[in-house]
């Protein structure tokens, strides 16, 4: 979808964080049978960071990385009128995205959860895209963060070795149409497949004591439970149609595209949808190896740590495109503009 705008947007800066606690394979091994040539065979992924502090939540590795891309931009918490939080594992219910508002003094923003999984910091960009590029909002903060670890079975193999802890954010910000830098995306959802990757909530009920013996029903949320190999094969499908689609409606070829940017799944994922393309596995962005799957701050982990190592040019075209529980899906094309 290429959308009409009253001004443009563009990412400005970004941050990142992840925590100290780092688990390898090796670690893993101990605690599951398997071994460091296995999960890397099969994922890409050599070490994650793990939020061991009960001290700190995700509140902490969200205010560090939004600290981070405010310093890049030069700006003041007080200059951010919306924050977005894009994450699965809020400390609260209710959400966090106001604990992050106060903990890093943006005084003056809106804000609120998004909670799409794997594919959250997509939708949350496009959100915000759509508040910039339709006069709401001049400069908003997105942040993508997880802490997966608190909700994986460290007994299953085919889920623990996957996930690990981070955050990423990036402040966008307007400028005028022929700065725009959010080109166009693409969005799919298909909840008739979501039993494929969920923490699903666990009913139990249970009578009151008193007279009126009424029945409350309550729960808990459970672990991670993945279907790896359909998620794999939805991935490898469905990813390469929403960005040929979305760079179809922009007019732009796969061999016009500077960088692959993809939710850091799987190795073999990444490897997959960039091969459908015929995009060459030197465009392709990861650091999956060293964080495994942070679920909504692979992206814009990833993409904190490629900016830092000065990797990316002024006018580069990078696809965006994230994945999982939802099932959703969807792509963003930005063009580089700082």
């Amino acid at each position: 979808m290429v959308p009409s705008i009253l001004q443009g947007a563009r990412i400005l800066a970004t941050g990142s964080a992840v925590p100290d606690s780092c688990i390898n394979n090796q670690h893993l091994s101990r605690i599951v049978e398997t071994s460091d040539d296995w999960i890397i065979n099969r994922t890409g992924i050599k070490e994650r960071r793990i939020l061991s502090n009960p001290q700190k939540s995700i509140i902490d590795l969200a205010s560090l990385a939004s600290k981070n891309a405010l310093k890049k931009a030069s700006m003041s918490p007080s200059d951010i009128d919306l924050i977005i939080l894009a994450t699965s594992s809020p400390n609260d219910l209710f959400g966090s995205a106001a604990q992050l508002q106060a903990s890093i003094g943006a005084n003056k923003a809106v804000a609120f959860d998004l909670t799409a999984a794997c594919s959250g910091f997509v939708l949350g960009l496009v959100t915000a895209a759509q508040f910039i590029q339709n006069g709401s909002y001049n400069n908003i903060l997105l942040v993508g963060a997880d802490v997966l670890s608190q909700w994986t079975d460290w007994s299953d193999r085919s889920t623990c070795i996957l996930f690990g802890d981070g955050a990423g954010a990036a402040i966008i910000q307007s400028c005028s149409k022929e700065d725009n830098g959010i080109l166009g995306f693409q969005l799919n959802t298909d909840g008739e497949k979501s039993y494929q990757l969920s923490i699903p909530y666990e009913k139990n009920a249970y009578h009151t004591k008193n007279q009126t013996s009424l029945q409350i029903v309550q729960g808990q949320f459970k672990h991670i439970v993945m279907n790896g190999k359909e998620v794999y094969k939805f991935a490898v499908s469905q990813v390469p149609v929403s960005i040929l689609k979305c760079l179809n409606s922009l007019n732009i070829l796969p061999g016009d595209v500077q960088w692959l940017l993809l939710h850091q799944a799987n190795e073999r994922i990444l490897n997959a949808v960039a091969n459908k393309l015929s995009i060459s596995s030197q465009k392709v962005i990861s650091n999956l190896d060293k964080y495994g799957n942070t679920s909504a701050a692979s992206i814009p982990l990833a993409l904190d740590e490629t900016l830092d190592n000065k990797q990316i040019q002024k006018n580069d075209i990078i696809v965006i495109s994230g994945f999982g529980a939802g099932l959703t899906w969807g792509t963003v094309v930005i063009k580089w503009k700082c």
